[in-house]
């Protein structure tokens, strides 16, 4: 049970570390596409999702099962795992920051650049220290 659980977090914690890499790659492109007119930013949403997700299996109570007698029938609710949750990458076209359309604000993707290497490294110290653990429980007696 222990190591099944070790397992399940270690699998969490890598697509966040992937979820980290591609939001890098998004803050870096829009911080390169600072100056272009027009440009809209891009942001990844992953976090949002995996919160829905894990909500859905915590409270089973709150979604209607339907009753489906033919194949025809559409479902009221399809339960989701947590392996499934992806990032995805949205565009931003509610907001304008300058006249010439585009809605980079620097200052912002300089902001989610720290946060983002922050939450990166604290991914890897935390799957470092799980794959110890598990190295530790496998270990023969």
């Amino acid at each position: 049970m222990f190591v099944g659980k070790l397992i399940e977090t270690n699998n969490l914690l890598e697509k966040a570390l992937s979820t980290e890499s591609t939001r890098r790659r998004v803050i870096a492109n829009n911080i390169a596409n600072v100056d272009v007119p027009h440009f809209k930013r891009s942001e990844v949403n992953f976090e949002s999702q995996l919160k829905r997700v894990v909500n859905e299996q915590n409270n089973p109570d709150r979604f209607y099962q339907a009753k489906m007698s033919d194949s025809k029938h559409i479902p009221f609710f399809v339960p989701r795992s947590v392996e499934n949750v992806k990032s995805r990458i949205n565009l931003d076209y509610n907001t304008t920051y300058r006249n010439d359309g585009n809605n980079v604000d620097i200052e912002k993707e300089m902001v989610d650049a720290s946060k983002n290497l922050m939450r990166y490294n604290s991914y890897v110290s935390s799957l470092n220290h799980n794959y110890k653990l598990l190295k530790f429980v496998m270990r023969p007696m």
